[in-house]
């Protein structure tokens, strides 16, 4: 037979047993809710950064939509880097190469591609990142797009051939970020 003080113990311990359990599942359910509302915050804050994404994207297409769209005819027989007038991209492993030519500022055929007035030296090459790759091409001038908005896209002949992978990568991000700008893209050899 149990004793009142044991069962009175017994009947207290359970009490107290039942009282955590409903603490304990009170508090997964608080720690349960708090998770629910944090991704709710991060599915807010990812649609945010999205929105400002998008927006600095229709921002850039919209400065970029200031050189005219391209005409083929004016560079359709170009082969050479050398003789590409418009942008030129060169690709490496680990950074970008923008070949710039700019226009003449004498209005005059007098001279011009001469000894006096070389194109060579409206020649400009500068080292880049990909993620500045953007930034730079809005910075252009509207003389240095003869062709209209094209650029002509290559890989390095520099890189070593165990970087040709990294290589690859950056070429197809760059034409990425071309395509989203709203830029044709003339990749060299033509694949």
């Amino acid at each position: 037979m149990v004793s009142n003080q044991s069962h009175s113990h017994l009947s207290a311990t359970l009490t107290a047993t039942s009282a955590l359990l409903v603490a304990m599942s009170l508090a997964a359910c608080h720690k349960g809710e708090q998770a629910v509302v944090g991704v709710a915050q991060n599915a807010v804050n990812a649609e945010h950064q999205a929105q400002a994404a998008a927006s600095r994207r229709d921002q850039q297409r919209a400065e970029m939509a200031r050189v005219p769209l391209p005409t083929k005819s004016l560079y359709v027989d170009v082969h050479e880097p050398g003789a590409w007038m418009n942008p030129f991209l060169s690709v490496d492993s680990g950074y970008l190469t923008l070949r710039i030519t700019m226009a003449d500022a004498n209005p005059s055929n007098l001279g011009q591609g001469s000894l006096l007035r070389p194109e060579a030296a409206r020649r400009q090459e500068v080292q880049l990142r990909l993620a500045d790759l953007t930034v730079a091409l809005i910075a252009l001038p509207p003389g240095a797009w003869r062709y209209g908005r094209v650029v002509a896209v290559a890989e390095s002949p520099l890189a070593a051939g165990k970087d040709r992978r990294a290589v690859r990568r950056n070429v197809e991000a760059a034409i990425q970020q071309l395509n989203d700008l709203g830029v044709v893209v003339e990749e060299w050899p033509a694949r």
